[in-house]
């Protein structure tokens, strides 16, 4: 993952630099450090910011340019319908 991809990840799902880093337990500074292509993190930090993007259904490509999308949904839960409201379901 390039720290371009980790940005337009971030991006897509919503999420701040403070946001990536407390899914995985590191601070805010290396995403931001990283993100920025200063220093270099050891690869199984940037693997952890990385399993933290997938796991939020950022899908990673590389060929034939490197880029990220959010992966399809199958039957997203779109509530309860109007015709199917009643007392029960309203607590």
């Amino acid at each position: 993952m390039s720290p371009a991809q980790s940005r337009a990840a971030r991006g897509l799902l919503g999420w701040s630099e403070a946001d990536l880093a407390a899914k995985v337990g590191l601070d805010a500074q290396l995403v931001h450090d990283f993100e920025g292509g200063y220093g270099d993190p050891p690869s199984g930090q940037i693997e952890a910011l990385r399993s933290a993007l997938c796991a939020a259904g950022a899908v990673f490509t590389d060929a034939p340019t490197q880029g990220v999308h959010l992966a399809d949904r199958p039957n997203p839960d779109e509530g309860t319908r109007p015709d199917a409201l009643t007392t029960e379901n309203d607590r």
